[in-house]
């Protein structure tokens, strides 16, 4: 099971989730579904955006537990 931390990181780096969605280049709906993790999958360079935008590796956003 992959886990998205990226709520944790936002709060980390103060960064609300318009602010991110407009810089990633995603809609709000988009960037809060991936959040919750109601997303099946993410693009490698959607995740190279948010790294960037967050300033931050794709380990400190995602986390596998196993089920």
């Amino acid at each position: 099971m992959i886990i998205i931390r990226l709520d944790r990181m936002m709060a980390d780096r103060k960064m609300s989730l318009n602010e991110l969605a407009d810089k990633v280049g995603l809609t709000n709906v988009n960037m809060s579904n991936l959040k919750t993790g109601k997303m099946k999958g993410i693009r490698f360079e959607t995740l190279n955006s948010i790294c960037l935008a967050l300033d931050c590796q794709p380990g400190d956003i995602l986390e596998y537990k196993p089920d």
